[in-house]
């Protein structure tokens, strides 16, 4: 597991298989989990500050997390 925090199956780890199925066979389902990842590492890097940004845009990388956060769970069944 990645030191990232808010990594997908730490924040669902009872729903671990039903992501990797979901991966597996749902496009949309995998694109969203990628930009999840994507969003997730920069707001790691935001907030240790190895890439530093405004205040705003790190407001802006949370906020998408939380949405795309939210689309998975949804689509997971939450």
């Amino acid at each position: 597991m990645s030191n990232t925090p808010h990594e997908l199956l730490e924040e669902f780890p009872a729903e671990a298989l039903r992501i990797s199925a979901l991966k597996e066979t749902d496009a949309h389902f995998a694109r969203l989990v990628e930009e999840y990842h994507q969003v997730n590492r920069a707001v790691h890097r935001a907030e240790t500050r190895v890439e530093p940004v405004s205040p705003e845009r790190e407001t802006e990388l949370r906020k998408t997390r939380a949405a795309l956060k939210d689309q998975i769970w949804q689509r997971i069944g939450g």
